[in-house]
């Protein structure tokens, strides 16, 4: 089938907008299932930690040889090979019944989650050659799209009767996950830009990350804002739920807002991070993320909408220092944006596993009188750690701002 440039460009367009949309829904429709996963299957907070700590490391994992996977067998292949994995998931997960078999289902999915991380990357990297940082934008709008989405469908679909049974997480994930089949089309329908790159310069380029304490501040920053991002999406509602005794449909609901306004920061503050500058951009932003979501732990109900404000300060911080990423390794990007998602990826197994286990201990610690009363505070502890990784990445950012400007390579 011959295509001309014009519609083949369509297609890997919807490849790429569709994977960070179903990207977005697969991250983020764990939210309102959490809850009820939690109860039915009898999981502890530090368990619940433990399962979305695994989830990261899948990622990680898939995250390290994804680009290598590509290279052997062609980011069309691999593509492929990622939404069906997604789709597979969605299937073991609808059939697992306990903690060990639902870790199985939930480490194929993140697998499937990595892989698509870095074969949109790569994919969006070839294709957009011009208007990068436009269309890298508009590209992580749809994930926020998705991420937006995600929660409130999630949450109606886990109530609809089928047959006078309840559809449930389990049947929410096979409904929701089967929709990674959709992009597959396109794949095959396309041809795939080839890779330009030298193999040798991306291995000296290594060697120098692991020496450039500027390369490892990038990393603990992003580490800090992505278990921000992600903290949120996997502890909002059961906070909400737990701490404020909303129903889950409203805790959705704000979690709903919180990645509409996510979103939004996305597709519309691009250029004023260009304007100010990438490293003063994401001061402001960790600083902002972390001030609104710390306010309502202390004030109540009355300012929980705070909680969702945020996501205007959580949103941007990924693209933009992704961006701060690309214009400082010039050379061998490609291998700078690996070195640090995987690294990422580890950050993000050990605060999975701290948050949870903070929740836990506080709890434990019976400063309440009731074990209802003291989950209640171990929430709001878990989440407070949760809201100071914002200003911890913040605070990073200055470090990298003050080693730039003492380079003269203020971005």
């Amino acid at each position: 089938m011959h295509l001309n440039k014009k519609t083949n460009f369509y297609l890997l367009l919807f490849v790429i907008f569709g994977g960070f949309l179903i990207f977005g829904v697969s991250e983020n429709i764990k939210g309102p299932a959490i809850p009820d996963m939690q109860q039915e299957l009898s999981l502890s907070d530090g368990t619940l930690g433990a399962l979305l700590a695994i989830n990261a490391f899948g990622f990680l994992l898939a995250c390290t040889y994804t680009s290598w996977l590509i290279a052997k067998i062609g980011a069309k292949t691999t593509s492929i090979l990622t939404f069906t994995l997604m789709a597979i998931s969605g299937l073991f997960i609808y059939f697992s019944t306990n903690f060990a078999s639902l870790v199985g289902a939930y480490f194929l999915l993140y697998i499937g989650n990595g892989m698509l991380e870095i074969s949109l990357a790569i994919i969006a990297a070839r294709l957009f050659t011009k208007n990068t940082g436009t269309m890298l934008n508009l590209s992580h709008f749809f994930y926020g799209l998705g991420s937006t989405v995600a929660p409130i469908v999630a949450a109606q679909m886990m109530g609809w009767e089928i047959n006078a049974t309840v559809l449930g997480w389990r049947g929410m994930y096979l409904i929701m996950l089967s929709l990674s089949v959709l992009p597959i089309i396109p794949v095959v329908l396309s041809r795939f830009p080839k890779e330009e790159g030298d193999d040798e310069e991306d291995r000296t380029s290594i060697k120098k990350l692991t020496k450039d304490p500027i390369a490892w501040l990038i990393v603990f920053a992003l580490t800090m804002g992505v278990t921000a991002e992600l903290g949120i999406a996997a502890w909002l509602v059961n906070y909400l739920v737990k701490v404020s005794e909303w129903t889950i449909a409203d805790a959705s609901g704000m979690l709903s807002i919180f990645f509409f306004s996510f979103m939004l920061a996305r597709l519309l503050l691009g250029p004023v991070t260009d304007k100010f500058g990438y490293a003063i951009s994401i001061i402001v932003f960790s600083f902002l993320a972390g001030v609104l979501s710390l306010i309502p732990i202390f004030t109540g109900d009355r300012l929980a909408i705070l909680f969702a404000i945020a996501g205007f300060g959580i949103g941007p911080i990924y693209p933009t220092m992704m961006a701060l990423l690309a214009r400082k390794y010039t050379r061998g990007t490609d291998t700078a944006i690996t070195f640090t998602v995987v690294l990422i990826g580890i950050g993000g197994v050990i605060t999975n596993l701290i948050i949870g286990y903070i929740i836990e201990w506080v709890t434990n610690l019976s400063f309440g009188t009731t074990f209802a009363e003291s989950n209640k505070i171990g929430m709001q502890a878990g989440y407070f750690f949760i809201s100071m990784t914002a200003i911890l990445c913040g605070l990073a950012t200055i470090e990298i701002y003050r080693r730039l400007r003492k380079e003269g390579n203020v971005l």
